[in-house]
């Protein structure tokens, strides 16, 4: 089963580079249909490292062995692909069982009819209070998803390298250049991140920018350009490739766990992967100003508004992202933090060195996301467009102080409402 779920999933992953109502539901065993006394159910996701799939893999074989005749098929989209293809599948009134989505994407999908408002379902949902307000995603009221997980980034670091260089871990951005910059002398990168324009790079950037000051609620010019200028800073002196500007989060993370760089700006997913490292390492909360923030982000969930099996779709997240069982699978699986209070308590997360820094990052530095400064119609709009002038940033395409000002001229509006 497992490895027909895998393949199906590469097929989807080919079909979704083409954004084709095809590639949404390709044969019967895509669209949900049953044939041959079995039941498909398709759940759509982004997730694309090694622990996110294993993660996903048994939370489906938990359910297939509760329910005799249920095949959950996967199928990946791409991050920055995933609203404009659930969108244009609810145009033509088809879509999956199951969406597993960035909370950017919930007002468009909402609007876009996509998905439905799940208040009758969670009013009537046991467990509902175990859940903080935090990680329901709401637009003038209605729950349009539920977050059943919280991920964030952490510095990780390179133990062994850091006891060669003689450094500490930094708790400052002074700190944290004057270890990068004994890291290039040894013949070592100083930093890994991701740089892809979009989405991914607004949630890599905030600690940054915020660090300098910037906020949504009352955004300038000066803070942006402040951070462009590090990150250019950065690349002159050989602290950061200049190839960050199309990275994703797994391939910086990837040179990381080889040993390449002694800091890597990423998440708790990556646990799996670090594990892979043949070097001792760490997390460290990032070392921004009290100014700064780490977004707490973590996939949402919800029932495809076009489901074929909607019931069946919601006994699948009650049993498997909104459940203590669920959860902790995801937890042994990349280490994401459980948003039920109940499954958070697990001693799991207190006595582990890695999940338990994130735990403290979650407390010091957690911030909501989106922000609610964002105007919910324009989340996905204003996280593009930051993402990409944070990609603009790293490639050189423009000096900081031109950047800051493009981006604002273009940001200001959206964020009126």
């Amino acid at each position: 089963m497992r490895n027909a779920r895998l393949a199906r999933a590469l097929v989807a992953l080919v079909g979704a580079a083409t954004l084709s109502l095809a590639a949404c539901s390709s044969g019967s065993s895509s669209s949900g249909d049953t044939a041959g006394g079995s039941t498909t159910l398709t759940v759509w996701h982004y997730y694309n490292t090694d622990g996110q799939v294993q993660g996903l893999e048994r939370l489906a074989t938990a359910f297939e062995a509760k329910h005799p005749g249920v095949q959950v098929q996967f199928q990946y989209v791409p991050v920055e692909q995933m609203t404009t293809k659930a969108v244009t599948a609810a145009g033509a009134k088809t879509g999956p069982d199951v969406l597993v989505f960035g909370a950017s994407g919930t007002y468009p999908l909402a609007q876009a009819g996509a998905i439905k408002p799940m208040d009758d379902w969670w009013s009537t949902y046991a467990d509902a209070k175990q859940f903080p307000d935090g990680v329901l995603q709401k637009i003038d009221g209605k729950l349009y998803g539920v977050q059943g997980y919280v991920n964030l980034l952490g510095l990780w670091y390179n133990k062994d390298l850091l006891d060669q260089l003689g450094a500490q871990v930094p708790t400052t951005i002074p700190e944290l250049q004057d270890v990068m910059a004994k890291a290039v002398k040894a013949g070592k990168q100083g930093i890994t991140l991701t740089g892809k324009p979009g989405l991914e790079s607004q949630w890599q950037g905030f600690p940054w920018f915020t660090s300098n000051g910037f906020t949504y609620g009352s955004a300038q010019a000066a803070p942006m350009a402040q951070t462009y200028a590090m990150l250019q800073d950065w690349i002159a002196k050989g602290y950061l490739s200049k190839e960050a500007a199309s990275w994703d989060q797994v391939v910086p993370f990837q040179q990381f766990a080889a040993g390449s760089s002694v800091f890597a700006v990423n998440g708790n997913w990556q646990i799996a992967a670090a594990a892979q490292a043949k070097f001792k390492y760490g997390v460290a909360p990032l070392p921004i100003t009290s100014q700064g923030g780490v977004l707490l982000g973590g996939e949402v969930q919800n029932v495809g508004a076009f489901s074929k099996h909607p019931d069946l779709a919601k006994q699948f997240l009650d049993d498997s992202f909104f459940s203590v069982d669920g959860e902790l699978t995801l937890l042994d699986a990349f280490g994401s933090i459980p948003a039920r209070a109940d499954a958070a308590a697990s001693a799991k997360i207190s006595s582990d060195p890695i999940l338990s820094v994130f735990g403290k990052i979650v407390q010091q530095q957690g911030r909501p996301s989106p922000s609610p400064q964002v105007p919910s119609k324009n989340v996905d709009k204003v996280e593009t467009l930051v993402g990409n002038y944070w990609s603009k940033a790293i490639s050189g395409q423009g000096k900081p102080d031109q950047l800051a000002n493009e981006l604002l001229d273009q940001l200001k509006p959206l964020l009126k409402g």
